[in-house]
C-alpha cells in the first residue's frame, strides 16, 4: 500500500470519526488542535487505525502520532 493509499484511508476514517469534510483534511491536520480530539478521542482512532490496517499500534508509539501525516508514517513504515 502506498503512502497515497494510506493516507486516502485514514483520511476516509477521519472525515467519518470526526464529521469533517475529507477536502480539508492534510499532513499537517492535527488530531487535538484542528480535530478537537480529546484524550477518549485519540485512543479510540487510534483502535480504528489497528483495526483498518490490521496492525497494533503500541500505547508508546500512539502518543507520539499527533497529525495526519504522522499516523501515515507510522502505518507506511509498519505494514505487514
Amino acid at each position: 500500500m502506498t503512502k497515497q493509499e494510506v493516507f486516502d484511508k485514514i483520511n476516509s476514517l477521519i472525515a467519518d470519526k470526526f464529521e469533517v469534510e475529507p477536502s480539508t483534511i492534510t499532513r499537517e491536520t492535527s488530531f487535538t488542535k484542528d480535530l478537537d480530539a480529546d484524550s477518549i478521542d485519540l485512543v479510540e482512532f487510534v483502535l480504528e487505525l489497528e483495526d483498518a490496517f490490521g496492525s497494533e499500534i503500541p500505547d508508546d508509539d500512539a502518543e507520539k502520532i499527533t497529525t495526519v501525516g504522522e499516523a501515515v508514517d507510522y502505518i507506511s513504515s509498519h505494514q505487514k
